[in-house]
């Protein structure tokens, strides 16, 4: 069945045509008809009909459903039509007519701050929507995804020439930094809100250190600047104190002022943000295959199904596509717009909501479109299969110090990086003072976040995206903790003593630097004789001089002033019996590899080499 629908709801009494050709399923048919799957299901039960989401719907059923609720139906003329999940003929998928390759995208920003400092209100000001009326308490309970056309101030054709950015609006940086956990590419700039009145507050901190973790381009937007007691300079202040200088200071980042609510200086951050955005030249192929993207939020919908936002990054994604993200697949039904209007097609850094998976992803899983459902079905299959068995095989798996002393063993890393949560401002405080005085040229802490309160999902997603340790000393995890840290593998070492905790993160770092290694000298033994032994080599007759001769260790052959050779002694022989051992004023016969050149005289300098523990 096809189904052509306009791009907005059919107005009451206006142009409201579908066309319908072939049958298609419950779902696919709500989809394109602009209503739930449960008005169908309405609608078909007044035809004596009970179907459940995937049930087939005849083109006759279809069309007395749609005529049901407003629509004109007429049908096809019986040549082959795209189907339902097909790009309708007003959005064509297109044939590649010119050579793949990247081109200029539009920036995607994050918004992050303190609760009550204004994101929602300053996007709201981008926008010119009332995005925060709509929220429960003018507080964000879901994350918004929104793509804005912003003037540059030239004109081409007597037309003002706009350029798109896409908007992040986060209720918590969990979910930033989930999508940065899991490899996502998330956000390219993160506008750091801070309220003029308020200064920097605890989630200030913990939204920079989740900007500087995600390594993404930072500006600071100086909120509410038209309050009587707006503070601007204590703003620069506290923000300089968090390594966040002013370029006004001599630093690197960039304050703008503005108000959300009386639009000032809304222009000038959108004039930097785009001036952030051309010094990165952000660039993205819209024909590049697999398209591919990031989920930013999932939900389950009562009469949708699952629904999942997705940030596109390279291709193009298209309403029919055959798409897998994480361990959920489908076949992509419609697309819906930050605006609501139904669309056929989402290029690079096009946020878009879409119907159609299996089940609902989780936020930074990367979504990409497959040939077919059913190699999207395997392909999913194949990752359940893997996960099991890493879960299985899940020892030493995670974030802990066992695993980054592994780590720097093997190169890859040279700080320790850990999250502290404290009981009271004064042990945060304390904590990390005396953690980051632990470091010498080789290794060092860096504490990446450090607040009061128990450890939080938050914390476990951080520590994950950054490769850290979570330090909790007099404070718990809660629920949702335990659960993110047993399901990232970040560990969680609890402390109620100070001197315990440095004490382990000392023994750690020391486990951390490269080992030193010295020459400990075992005895000597002077050759007095030789003998031939048929099948062993030449044997030297010996006299221990001092300390002690053992079977195993490394030895040295010295002629006068003049070193003959090194190797190991491979047997040792007190009379005709095997020693292991043998000490000062004794006479024994050694055997070393591959050296029959001893003379009378010589002397053996037996000694080991001990690995040095450092501090």
């Amino acid at each position: 069945m096809t189904v052509k629908t306009p791009t907005a709801p059919p107005p009451a009494g206006g142009n409201n045509h579908v066309e319908i050709a072939r049958p298609m399923t419950v779902g696919d048919l709500a989809a394109h008809l602009r209503i739930t799957p449960a008005d169908v299901q309405r609608e078909l039960m007044k035809l004596g009909i009970l179907a459940n989401l995937n049930a087939e719907v005849s083109v006759e059923n279809a069309t007395k459903v749609a005529q049901a609720r407003g629509f004109q139906v007429t049908s096809g003329n019986g040549a082959a039509a795209p189907t339902a999940q097909a790009p309708s003929a007003a959005a064509p998928k297109p044939k590649k007519s010119r050579a793949s390759g990247p081109v200029p995208r539009p920036p995607v920003v994050v918004i992050m701050g303190h609760v009550d400092h204004g994101k929602t209100s300053l996007l709201d000001s981008i926008r010119s929507t009332h995005v925060t009326d709509q929220e429960f308490g003018g507080i964000t309970q879901h994350i918004g995804a929104y793509q804005v056309d912003v003037p540059t101030g030239e004109e081409k054709d007597g037309r003002r020439v706009t350029k798109k950015i896409t908007f992040l609006d986060t209720p918590g940086h969990e979910a930033f930094t989930a999508m940065r956990a899991r490899g996502a590419q998330g956000a390219d700039i993160a506008v750091l809100v801070v309220a003029a009145d308020d200064g920097v507050m605890p989630q200030t901190v913990e939204a920079i250190n989740h900007a500087k973790a995600a390594k993404v381009r930072i500006l600071v937007a100086v909120n509410k600047v038209d309050k009587p007691d707006a503070d601007v300079q204590r703003v620069m202040t506290e923000m300089s104190a968090q390594d966040i200088v002013p370029k006004a200071w001599g630093g690197d980042y960039d304050f703008v002022e503005v108000s959300a609510t009386e639009r000032m200086g809304i222009d000038e951050l959108l004039d930097y943000i785009q001036f952030e955005a051309e010094v990165a030249e952000l660039t993205a192929d819209p024909n590049a295959e697999p398209a591919e993207g990031t989920i930013i939020e999932a939900k389950l919908d009562p009469g949708k199904g699952p629904v999942a936002t997705v940030l596109v990054e390279s291709g193009t994604l298209y309403v029919g596509d055959a798409v897998l993200a994480g361990t959920a697949s489908g076949k992509i039904r419609a697309m819906i717009d930050d605006r609501g209007r139904q669309v056929q097609r989402a290029g690079p850094s096009m946020p878009v909501e879409l119907l159609g998976l299996s089940s609902t992803p989780l936020a930074g899983d990367r979504l990409q479109v497959a040939e077919t459902e059913r190699i999207a079905r395997q392909t999913v299959q194949e990752r359940e299969q893997t996960n099991r068995d890493a879960k299985m095989k899940a020892t030493g798996r995670g974030v802990t110090l066992e695993a980054l002393y592994r780590q720097i063993q093997e190169g890859s890393v040279k700080d320790l990086n850990v999250i502290v949560k404290a009981d009271v401002q004064g042990s945060v405080e304390a904590v990390r003072q005396s953690l980051e005085r632990l470091h010498n040229e080789e290794v060092r802490v860096i504490v990446l976040h450090a607040a009061v309160g128990n450890v939080g999902e938050s914390d476990i997603l951080l520590a994950s995206a950054s490769q850290a340790v979570v330090l909790a000393f007099n404070v718990k995890a809660d629920a949702q903790a335990r659960r993110a840290a047993a399901d990232e593998g970040v560990e969680i070492k609890s402390y109620k003593v100070i001197y315990d905790l440095i004490e382990d993160v000392q023994a750690a770092m020391e486990g951390m630097l490269k080992p030193v290694y010295r020459e400990v000298v075992l005895g000597h033994a002077t050759v007095r004789a030789t003998f031939k032994l048929p099948k062993s080599g030449v044997v030297a007759g010996c006299y221990v001089n001092d300390g002690r001769v053992l079977r195993g260790a490394q030895a040295r052959v010295q002629r006068g002033k003049q070193l003959i050779h090194t190797g190991e002694i491979d047997s040792l022989k007190h009379i005709k019996e095997d020693a292991r051992e043998m000490a000062a004023g004794f006479e024994c016969g050694i055997l070393m590899d591959d050296f029959n050149d001893f003379q009378e005289g010589d002397v053996i300098e037996v000694f080991q080499t001990e690995q040095v523990s450092r501090r």
